[in-house]
């Protein structure tokens, strides 16, 4: 049995409110480690381009107010 395996043989055994409980718990800690993805990839500069053509697309006026 792989270890995912094993976390959700143990996530089946939870009760409701236990399993809410980790629910709240796990989508706090996806967004936390979405965001520690997000930065680094910031850092190495990795959306720099997508920056540059957004902004090059909003100066040519191919943007609109949301």
């Amino acid at each position: 049995m792989t270890k995912v395996e094993k976390i959700e043989h143990e996530v089946k055994q939870l009760n409701r409110i236990d399993l809410a409980a980790f629910r709240e718990w796990f989508r706090h800690y996806d967004a936390e480690e979405w965001d520690r993805l997000i930065e680094k990839d910031v850092q190495a500069g990795q959306l720099d381009q997508f920056a540059e053509e957004a902004l090059a697309a909003h100066k040519a006026g191919k943007t609109q107010e949301l």
